[in-house]
């Protein structure tokens, strides 16, 4: 720190060289000055800003974000990691990264793989089964990129993982549920069940409609359910104010004539 004529204080460099002549005897030195203050402010905010990233990454505790180098070797490790991948800092730093893979994934490859498509591709993103230490499987959602210097060298990777397992397993439930009701839908024969989109076209068609109805799917499917409806009331009036009241009060409920295909009873009304 040096300071100016107005008391201000700035940043410097200094080089002081001696000055000697030909015999070697001193008569003087030479003193260079470099401001350095703007220099000095970039890059202590630098330093700040790695410094509040890296409290970030490290408090983060729902992703694993860590650092590969070059050869896939883990060289940091966050909260995150350490809660979805059980590993203590001290226990994984300085190992393969392919410890978290499946027997079976590593076998075929896939860590190399990974980071040879991140590396051409400038980016890996995948879904898969990764192992715990304590030899659990969990689902994992995963990204890898590759970190580069000014010049494009290659200096690391960065590796964020989010563990999906939980939320895997809801999907599966959920498609589970979905496919059972269907298949009950389907099953039923004693009533007709099937979907309307907003507009009353029929979507979709279950045994029970082509029981009751006398369509199959494939001839009615696509069709504005007014054709259901007694002729008189073909110009869809009675079938509009069905959708317009289940649309504003939830639910409409009437009985009255439909009239079934003309191939299962020559248009009788049912």
């Amino acid at each position: 720190m040096r300071l100016r004529k107005d008391g201000t204080r700035f940043w410097a460099h200094v080089v002081i060289d001696a000055l000697r002549d030909d015999q070697g005897k001193l008569f003087g030195f030479a003193k260079i000055t470099r401001d350095c203050t703007e220099h000095r402010r970039l890059r202590e905010g630098t330093l700040d800003h790695e410094r509040r990233f890296r409290y970030l990454v490290q408090s983060v505790s729902d992703y694993a974000i860590y650092m590969l180098d070059t050869n896939g070797v883990v060289s940091n490790w966050n909260s995150g990691a350490q809660r979805t991948k059980g590993y203590a800092a001290n226990e994984i730093v300085g190992k393969h990264f392919s410890c978290f893979y499946t027997p079976e994934d590593r076998e075929s490859g896939a860590p190399a793989r990974s980071l040879a498509t991140a590396l051409a591709d400038g980016k890996y993103e995948t879904e898969g089964w990764r192992v715990r230490k304590d030899g659990a499987r969990s689902w994992a959602h995963v990204v890898i990129d590759p970190i580069h210097d000014d010049d494009g060298e290659l200096l690391s990777y960065a590796k964020v993982t989010r563990d999906r397992t939980e939320a895997r397993a809801m999907q599966q439930q959920t498609r589970d549920h979905e496919r059972s009701f269907r298949l009950l839908i389907e099953g039923v024969t004693d009533y007709a069940i099937y979907m309307l989109d907003p507009d009353g076209i029929v979507s979709n068609w279950n045994a029970g409609a082509q029981r009751a109805k006398g369509y199959t799917a494939r001839e009615i499917v696509g069709k504005h359910f007014s054709c259901f409806y007694d002729p008189c009331d073909h110009d869809r009036s009675l079938s509009q104010h069905g959708l317009e009241t289940a649309r504003s009060t939830g639910k409409f409920e009437a009985q009255g004539w439909r009239t079934a295909t003309t191939a299962r009873a020559s248009g009788r009304m049912s």
